[in-house]
């Protein structure tokens, strides 16, 4: 089953959350700051990571970085009210699967919280030329970040090396066999599975 945290200093919003995927058939537990979450980390095997970024103490950018060091694949969400707040980049840079302003949109957080897997990355690479900087940039930073990370390599550009990556697909591809090589990455990550 799976089992998510949910961090929040506003006890009935974290509440009301957890009721919501809890409906969905998942454990939910409930931390009301960073230390209580820590230790429950500690203690239990999370799917999942959902945390505010503003709470009194340790917030949600020093959260997620000291959950890293404990469990550096655990899934991590940051549901906030200060989309614009300066220390979401700090959290941004820990790997977060995604960053949702309140009030939470419901429908794409149970997709998300559904689609998280531990010690899981989905990159999603557009091979525009003008993007070819960023995109560097970026595959370089996951290479630091992300040691051993899957690499699937999607392309419209007909004269693209394969670069030797597990998963190769030219546009327009089979999106069947696009999951299949997903799941079978997966699967052959030490330590998950289905």
């Amino acid at each position: 089953m799976r089992r998510c945290l949910i961090v929040d200093d506003n006890r009935e919003f974290a509440e009301n959350l957890a009721e919501i995927i809890r409906d969905q058939g998942a454990e939910v537990d409930l931390a009301g700051g960073g230390g209580e979450a820590l230790a429950l980390v500690t203690r239990w095997r999370y799917q999942a990571l959902l945390t505010d970024m503003r709470m009194p103490g340790m917030g949600g950018a020093e959260l997620v970085h000291e959950v890293r060091r404990l469990d550096p694949g655990l899934a991590a969400l940051v549901v906030t009210a200060h989309v614009a707040d300066d220390t979401l980049e700090a959290a941004r840079r820990e790997g977060l699967l995604a960053v949702l302003a309140k009030p939470v949109p419901i429908g794409p957080l149970l997709e998300l919280l559904s689609a998280a897997r531990r010690d899981g990355l989905v990159a999603v690479i557009e091979d525009d030329p003008r993007l070819s900087d960023n995109l560097c940039e970026a595959m370089r930073r996951l290479g630091l970040n992300f040691p051993g990370l899957p690499v699937l390599i999607m392309t419209g550009v007909p004269a693209a090396p394969e670069a030797g990556a597990p998963a190769f697909f030219r546009k327009p591809f089979d999106t069947a066999a696009l999951l299949a090589a997903v799941e079978r990455l997966h699967a052959a990550q030490p330590g998950t599975g289905p």
